[in-house]
């Protein structure tokens, strides 16, 4: 079995080409892989985020389907940081060119995709499109008493800080907090506690917060439904785009690239707002593929990576440069 470990802004995945139907491994076998490789404490080179795998495509546009199994097993609908790094992957496959456009489809959506600029050198980018976006109660999976939740207050969750709600697909629930909101234990209080038993997001629910630092830059930290703490995530980076544009640029903030910093690195978005009023927006990070890695199947469905061949690309220490310069 081959893998490839990759991430994007520190996101990271191992990522498992199923495109041969005679190599696919059956659904349980498929769950039980990504637990046992991204655990971690007892995984596959200190584990991951989750399992990208990519399939041959159901749409005749689209030139492969992603699917993203989380680290405890469960299925997220959309990953904008793992599809920027599935999408690097079918295009050297496929031989697409760096100034072609192509699709890949997701659980509810054929989405767009190209080659960007790299970050900086040796810093591979890829441009993704996020969407669709829906602000439903329905969509979101949110039980708060009404239809949509925009910059305001669950009083279960806290007095003084306002919430917004969306899905990008993925659900997202969203809020501008100062410095020491954003640096203490908050965030992990009230996303622990809505990704457990309880009655506002059943089904739990992606949350971030948003700190402002310009009229073009802003800082998200994020608990992911199904990872916990995460370097940065794809679709809440795109969702707080979307609601600081919504929420603070208004029209100004249309079709202008802003730069989201997280705590794995940074990427730029733009926001776009489509003549009937629906939105998406564009994720442009960076791709990065951190090393080769040859295991057996079987070994590696019981936890036992003592035989693994590990091979690193040499790509993370040019990302780790571009991480410094940001500090600079």
């Amino acid at each position: 079995m081959k893998l490839l470990k990759v991430h994007g802004s520190g996101n990271d995945f191992f990522l498992l080409d199923q495109m041969e139907s005679g190599s696919r491994l059956n659904e349980v076998n498929l769950i039980k892989l990504a637990k046992t490789i991204c655990d971690r404490h007892s995984g596959l080179h200190g584990g991951a985020d989750g399992l990208l795998v990519v399939l041959p495509a159901e749409h005749q546009a689209a030139l492969a389907k992603m699917r993203v199994i989380n680290a405890d097993g469960s299925e997220a609908s959309m990953c904008g940081n793992g599809l920027r790094t599935v999408a690097r992957y079918v295009a050297g496959k496929a031989q697409i060119s760096d100034d072609q456009r192509f699709q890949i489809q997701t659980m509810y959506a054929d989405l767009q995709v190209k080659a960007a600029s790299e970050l900086a050198q040796s810093v591979p980018a890829y441009e993704v499109e996020i969407s669709p976006v829906s602000f439903s109660a329905t969509d979101i999976g949110m039980h708060v008493g009404q239809q949509s939740l925009f910059n305001e207050l669950i009083p279960a969750l806290s007095e003084t800080i306002k919430f917004s709600a969306v899905a990008v697909p993925n659900p997202h629930l969203v809020a501008f907090v100062d410095d020491k909101i954003l640096a203490g234990d908050k965030l992990v209080e009230i996303a622990t506690y809505l990704n457990g038993h309880n009655s506002f997001f059943p089904d739990g629910v992606n949350v971030s917060f948003i700190n402002v630092k310009s009229a073009r830059q802003i800082f998200v930290r994020t608990f992911e439904r199904g990872v916990g703490l995460t370097s940065a995530c794809g679709t809440a980076m795109s969702a707080s785009s979307l609601i600081f544009v919504l929420q603070q640029l208004k029209e100004k903030g249309f079709e202008k690239m802003l730069e989201v910093y997280n705590p794995g690195g940074m990427v730029k978005t733009i926001v776009h707002q489509r003549q009937d009023g629906t939105y998406w927006i564009s994720l442009i990070g960076n791709a990065t593929v951190t090393a080769n890695v040859v295991l057996d199947e079987k070994a590696a469905l019981t936890g036992n990576f003592s035989e693994v061949v590990w091979q690193e690309t040499g790509e993370e220490k040019e990302y780790q440069r571009f991480i410094t310069s940001l500090k600079k």
